[in-house]
């Protein structure tokens, strides 16, 4: 929700790239067309639409706009918006007719990373290789068809992008994605091929789903992948799996790098073995929130 970080890897993000990387709508979500339990509360699932609505790119959105984004009638949005307002959640613009997240929301952010032994673990390496190498380091997660960022750590260049902490990617138009996707058993690929909205993030974003699984089958067989230009114009990333103790991949260590400094030959001479030795190394830890 955030608009700005300190990043290195290539141009600004343009408007499609930052919806990918932050507009996942509840309805939208994996489980959308699964069957409800009556143990199901819709009122609930209703509010936390009327937050998302400000995933996209307006910081601040009338009722019409929240309602529409949402995809909820003005009545429901209205009442919604006020408890979410008295809450302390959502605050009026003065002087405007329109609303915008209150910084209460990011506690949610904080509990989460805070609980999350996979950053603690990760935090280290990544930020060892980000001082060592001067680029930007990550930590990916893998959440359903997607990728999210829970660990960053900006490199010595200051360049204007639009990924912080949360922002969500395709996992099939990320180094990261295909990395993860590739150490998951075919049927699960497949599943999560489907879920994809095949639409490019940039011109050279691949969406075909022939090429697409060619990527995961060759950095099944490297162990990792780079990307250029998938999600961001300028950018060339390389990833390796994260493995849990029962051979699950869990996430990835991710180094990206702007196409001005560096070309394919050299992060693959260069990077290849940071993010594998990083990767290995975080692999070998036990995590208790992620065991059977």
């Amino acid at each position: 929700m955030a608009r700005s970080s300190r990043a290195s890897g290539g141009q600004p993000v343009k408007a499609k790239a930052v919806k990918a990387s932050g507009k996942t709508s509840v309805k939208a979500t994996d489980k959308a067309d699964e069957p409800r339990s009556s143990l199901f509360v819709g009122s609930t699932e209703k509010a936390f639409q009327v937050l998302h609505a400000f995933d996209g790119p307006q910081r601040y959105m009338t009722l019409a706009d929240i309602a529409r984004a949402a995809d909820l009638d003005r009545s429901a949005t209205q009442r919604l918006v006020y408890t979410l307002e008295t809450l302390g959640y959502l605050k009026r613009i003065e002087g405007t007719r329109n609303y915008g997240l209150t910084s209460k929301v990011l506690q949610f952010s904080h509990s989460y990373l805070k609980a999350n032994e996979l950053v603690d673990k990760a935090s280290p390496y990544l930020l060892d290789m980000s001082r060592n190498l001067g680029e930007t380091c990550n930590l990916h997660e893998l959440d359903g068809h997607e990728v999210v960022f829970v660990a960053r750590f900006p490199g010595q260049h200051l360049i204007h992008i639009d990924f912080v902490i949360g922002s969500r990617l395709p996992a099939y138009f990320t180094a990261s994605g295909i990395a993860i996707l590739a150490a998951l058993p075919e049927a699960e690929q497949q599943d999560l091929l489907k879920r994809t909205r095949l639409e490019p993030l940039t011109p050279y974003t691949i969406t075909d789903p022939v090429k697409l699984a060619e990527q995961v089958h060759l950095a099944a067989k490297r162990g990792y992948s780079i990307q250029i230009n998938q999600s961001v114009m300028g950018d060339i990333s390389v990833a390796a799996p994260i493995i849990d103790e029962h051979g699950r991949p869990i996430a990835a260590v991710n180094i990206s790098v702007p196409t001005t400094r560096w070309t394919t030959e050299r992060v693959e001479a260069e990077l290849v073995q940071h993010v594998h030795v990083a990767a290995t190394s975080i692999s070998k830890s036990k995590f208790k929130r992620y065991a059977a």
